[in-house]
């Protein structure tokens, strides 16, 4: 579908119903098509881990782990979310730096030197949703990992516990210690920066795998793209059309 550049689920099903009859005889009305679709949730889910399994690349490093989150915004932070209320809330986007209603796309990918790393996991939250809680939730019982995150999940105490626990360690740039005094912040200075440098550029790959693409005022969508060594690229309306369109014929 992104040949015709439909990215939207209206002129999705309008092409299909004009071009596509042939193929989809059962295909119902648009009201029904759009229910049908919310219902495949967990569908799309299924047929993601089927995708990141069957093309992994051979040369991910499966004990190293690039983590992130990106926004993905229905609404500006000055106005009241209209949008998947039951889904979405308010969240601060210190990238850009300003509020927004909306989801957080969190992933964790494994690393490919010099490559766009290759993600493992992919979950989507309110915006609200801080990343280490995420990463507490569905990532901390991963055994001997190397994860490589930003300052967010700075946070001595807990990733020692999950060091001695699950051989696992947590690398982020180096997070000013607070009320520390300005003698003994220079004298470390240093050093500092230039661990934080080295770990932002393993950390970078990960900022270009996802990209947000804004069609119009307030709405956006993702689009998903996989390393090199994969021959196609996946969209989420692509997925969509095409599980939901051979579902009506059942």
């Amino acid at each position: 579908m992104r040949f015709q550049n439909l990215y939207k689920i209206k002129p999705i099903y309008k092409f299909a119903s004009n071009y596509l009859r042939s193929w989809f005889p059962l295909l119902p009305s648009y009201e029904a098509f759009v229910m049908r679709l919310n219902r495949l949730s967990e569908a799309f889910k299924l047929i993601c881990i089927h995708l990141f399994t069957k093309n992994q690349p051979i040369d991910c490093l499966q004990d190293v782990n690039l983590l992130d989150s990106f926004p993905i915004i229905t609404c500006s932070g000055k106005r009241t979310g209209k949008e998947a209320r039951e889904l979405t809330d308010k969240g601060f986007c210190s990238t850009k730096g300003i509020y927004y209603y909306g989801f957080k796309l969190h992933t964790l990918a494994f690393r490919r030197p010099n490559k766009l790393p290759f993600p493992e996991s992919i979950i989507i939250t309110p915006a609200s949703e801080n990343d280490l809680n995420v990463y507490k939730q569905n990532w901390s019982t991963f055994i001997n990992r190397q994860f490589y995150g930003d300052k967010i999940y700075h946070n001595t105490d807990y990733f020692q516990n999950i060091k001695n626990e699950f051989q696992s360690i947590m690398i982020t740039p180096v997070k000013l210690v607070k009320n520390q005094s300005e003698k003994l912040r220079q004298i470390d200075k240093a050093a500092n920066d230039l661990f934080s440098t080295e770990v932002s550029k393993i950390r970078q790959p990960i900022e270009d795998l996802f990209i947000l693409n804004r069609h119009q005022k307030h709405h956006c969508t993702f689009e998903v793209f996989l390393p090199q060594s994969v021959e196609y690229q996946v969209k989420t309306p692509d997925i969509c059309i095409f599980l939901s369109l051979n579902l009506m014929t059942f």
